[in-house]
């Protein structure tokens, strides 16, 4: 199951990634909103790279920002092959996304808090960020389920709706796939 959240998580984020990266660039070109350059900063202090003020390097902003995007791919593959799919699962999952990104931005110093930035910044931010989670949730679902329900929909379906006494999956139909 692992190798396949794997792989297939690496694709789901990247296709998220681009879907991401249309809608801003459709949203910039209504907006005027400059492209941001901070996550190239964040890649440059997590790295030690050297970094120069004003605007960054195309390849370093992109290498972040799809990094990124590919590896919590991964994340969100696993949740659909354990069974967390749909968009209840990409709604936990845009959470994920919006955290990861903001240890990272305040962990180096280079953003501030959400709360103490103007709203309509943080508004930008979050749509971003759950059309990402949102495009990349449909790519992993669709993949995961190639290979039939996972084992909490297994268990799901013992006994509908959440019961008690209805107990786990017998370990070899966990994972036994």
């Amino acid at each position: 199951m692992f190798t396949r959240a794997l792989w297939q998580g690496l694709a789901a984020g990247t296709a998220g990634g681009v879907v991401m990266t249309l809608g801003e660039k459709i949203e910039q070109s209504v907006t005027g909103r400059p492209d941001s350059h901070v996550p190239a900063r964040v890649l440059q202090r997590l790295t030690t790279m050297p970094e120069r003020p004003g605007r960054q390097p195309v390849a370093v902003n992109w290498a972040m920002h799809f990094g990124q995007a590919a590896l919590l791919g991964i994340v969100r593959s696993a949740m659909a092959h354990a069974g967390l799919r749909g968009p209840a699962a990409s709604a936990q999952f845009a959470v994920i996304r919006l955290t990861n990104d903001q240890i990272l931005e305040n962990a180096t110093g280079v953003g501030a808090p959400p709360h103490t930035w103007p709203r309509t910044e943080l508004v930008v931010d979050i749509l971003h960020k759950a059309v990402y989670a949102f495009a990349t949730g449909a790519v992993a679902d669709a993949l995961a389920a190639r290979d039939g329900p996972g084992p909490g929909q297994r268990h799901a379906a013992l006994r509908p709706g959440r019961r008690p006494h209805a107990g786990p999956l017998p370990r070899k139909e966990a994972h036994g796939r």
